[in-house]
């Protein structure tokens, strides 16, 4: 066997192939490695081609919440996965309707749940369009400041629909004000 360090939970790596990604999982031969663009893969323990940017040494006592508190945190900052966000009580089985001002338009119903959905997704989506402009390599740190200017300021427009959500962490939040 070589002396090629074994990473514990949480090592970061970039891989040749799925960029970078984190260790979630060890298994006797190989690690579960979520890759920020490309989910879960399981990369062999003797793999060498890729890069180790922050080896965590293994630890025996890491329960499964923290590893799962850890992954969840991970996919939300990085993938296009979208986590179950409660609505609010109140809104339960209701129905937005769009009313034309014309009446001889026929207004539009559409289910407050699938209305929810479609804002969740937008927020998680917009979480990714973040990470992916505080990765880029391509991008100077103006830019990237200004870019994030932009988010921020839409996560403030989405601000109004706040009102549908059922815990205040799942809140769009735009500029604080100084």
């Amino acid at each position: 066997m070589n002396d090629k360090p074994i990473l514990g939970i949480g090592s970061r790596v970039r891989h040749p192939a799925y960029g970078d990604g984190v260790v979630i999982r060890l298994h006797k031969a190989a690690y579960d490695v979520c890759f920020f663009l490309y989910g879960i893969k399981q990369v062999g323990k003797e793999y060498e081609k890729w890069e180790i940017i922050d080896a965590v040494p293994p630890e025996e006592t890491i329960s499964f919440s923290e590893a799962e508190k850890s992954l969840i945190k991970i996919l939300r900052a990085f993938s296009d996965i979208t986590e179950e966000v409660p609505l609010g009580e109140r809104w339960l089985g209701g129905t937005m309707i769009l009313k034309p001002e014309d009446e001889s338009l026929k207004s539009k119903e559409i289910p407050l749940e699938s209305f929810f959905h479609k804002i969740v997704m937008l927020r998680d989506r917009l979480r990714v369009l973040e990470q992916r402009i505080n990765s880029n390599d391509k991008l100077d740190d103006e830019e990237k400041i200004n870019l994030q200017q932009y988010v921020t300021r839409i996560y403030g427009t989405l601000t109004t629909f706040n009102v549908l959500f059922k815990n205040k962490e799942d809140y769009f939040v735009g500029e604080k004000s100084r």
